[in-house]
């Protein structure tokens, strides 16, 4: 029987904020499958998650897919805003804010982190789950400059940041980058709001072009365009149930999609055997990306 066996391989995540999203399905078929996983989730978010990884309430969510025994549990949950490449582009007033406090809470600290807590070991996995718009519910052409930027940082450039700082531990290790997009950044989806289109369309080009620098070290880097999910960020972009209905209801399979879809091709293309697949979007929406009217 053909398996994917991710044994020994190191997984860094990011993006987890609660058990109902893509990242944390992401983070838990890489556990079934046999990687270690390493959480790096946003400092005012690190309390929910590691009461998520211990509350009896929880538990269920905490059960591994794919017929596994046991339950999911990082290696590490690592503290990490990827707005800030290093620690001193933090600003000061950030100090005081709740997670931040005296430790290096940027992309470089967070790998540093990972580092120290696998014991010197390489990234094979890295992904990216991150967006954030603070106009999110305002239509594209009501937008501030500021949140475009802000989306466009956090959204986009951000997989740039991480993939260069991570490099170094993935270089000969036919690792793996995987990063979330969604059909607004080919299509005009008119609730997709606070830059967020531009910021996925962004993403893709920047997805393309890693891939190129990113090859001569061995490293892959692939994108997966997920449907509308009812997911807690999803909830803040308006009726994410009426776009569940209408996309599902529309797609040529006739189904909404489930965060273990998702997941289940992002674990393919963390294997081997997507190890000549690099600079691709695949999309993971019951296929309503192939329909012409919307």
């Amino acid at each position: 029987m053909l398996t994917i066996d991710l044994t020994n391989k190191n997984a860094f995540v990011t993006g987890v904020a609660d058990d109902g999203g893509f990242a944390w399905a992401i983070a838990k078929s890489l556990q079934a499958a046999g990687a270690n996983v390493y959480l790096a989730s946003h400092p005012r978010v690190l309390g929910i998650v590691e009461r998520i990884l211990k509350r009896p309430q929880n538990a269920e969510s905490r059960k591994l897919p794919y017929g596994v025994a046991g339950e999911f549990a990082p290696k590490g949950l690592i503290a990490c805003d990827v707005e800030f490449d290093t620690a001193e582009q933090i600003p000061a007033e950030k100090k005081g804010v709740k997670g931040y406090g005296e430790e290096d809470v940027s992309i470089a600290g967070a790998i540093k982190k990972f580092s120290e807590l696998s014991g010197g070991g390489g990234i094979d996995i890295l992904i990216h789950s991150v967006a954030f718009s603070p106009e999110i519910q305002k239509n594209h052409l009501e937008t501030s400059r500021a949140a475009y930027l802000t989306a466009m940082s956090v959204s986009s450039y951000s997989l740039i940041a991480m993939t260069r700082a991570a490099l170094p531990l993935m270089e000969g290790r036919n690792a793996s980058v995987v990063g979330l997009s969604y059909l607004a950044a080919q299509r005009v989806t008119p609730g997709y709001g606070g830059g967020m289109a531009a910021a996925k369309a962004a993403l893709e080009c920047d997805a393309r072009t890693i891939a190129w620098f990113a090859g001569e070290k061995g490293v892959r880097v692939n994108l997966i365009s997920a449907g509308p999910y009812p997911s807690r960020a999803a909830r803040s972009i308006g009726d994410v149930m009426e776009m569940v209905r209408h996309t599902a209801e529309r797609s040529p399979l006739r189904r909404p999609i489930e965060a273990e879809d998702v997941a289940d091709s992002t674990v393919y293309l963390c294997s081997p055997l997507s190890s000549a697949v690099t600079g691709s979007v695949i999309y993971v929406d019951a296929g309503f990306h192939v329909m012409s009217a919307l």
